[in-house]
């Protein structure tokens, strides 16, 4: 009789560390999926904006004829960040992606502070309505990339410090639940959104 005892015991104790293991798995997978999720309204934004640049260039091209290559760089970087923005997409979770991407909208905002630099010499550029619009929309569009970012970095750190809190980290390491990163600029003078007013 005291061994079944026993036995009860052992089962009920084995149950509740299940119970209490799956909780935390659970709440991990729910944390995950948040932050992924915050990390498809960044993408939203993104492909906004990656669609309004090749106007922005269309445009600025008739005036700025001798800026060829300020225009190709834009392009360029506007590629390079559209395709790390793509396989950030594919899995928010992987560092090294979320790193590329950085990388990558950093060097597409320096591309386009040049454009913009530049296209201030042109007069009937900043006056043409095209154009007008298209650095309203992209102002806008920068705006709501930040505060996507701000929510995405805001699940992100949820996230991490669910499961670097003791005991879940047994946990998360045993599940495989890897550190997610932080979508944040890294030099202090790119924090700033490209200068894209004409007034």
């Amino acid at each position: 009789m005291s061994a079944l005892i026993v036995l009860g015991v052992l089962l009920a104790i084995i149950v509740v560390l299940a119970l209490w293991a799956a909780g935390i798995y659970n709440s991990l997978v729910a944390l995950r999926n948040r932050f992924k999720n915050a990390f498809a309204q960044i993408d939203v934004q993104l492909k906004r904006r990656y669609d309004l640049i090749p106007n922005l260039v269309e445009v600025a091209k008739g005036y700025m004829k001798h800026e060829s290559t300020t225009l190709e760089n834009v392009i360029r970087a506007r590629n390079i960040a559209l395709a790390a923005s793509q396989a950030a997409a594919a899995n928010p979770a992987d560092a090294s992606a979320m790193k590329s991407l950085v990388s990558a909208e950093s060097g597409l905002g320096g591309a386009l502070s040049r454009l913009m630099v530049v296209s201030e010499q042109y007069p009937d550029l900043k006056a043409n309505q095209n154009m007008m619009q298209l650095t309203e929309e992209l102002t806008s569009t920068e705006n709501k990339i930040a505060f996507a970012r701000q929510a995405y970095n805001d699940s992100v750190m949820t996230y991490n410090t669910t499961r670097e809190v003791f005991p879940n980290v047994i946990f998360a390491g045993m599940f495989g639940f890897l550190p997610a990163e932080l979508f944040h600029i890294e030099e202090p003078t790119e924090r700033n959104a490209p200068k894209v007013s004409f007034t």
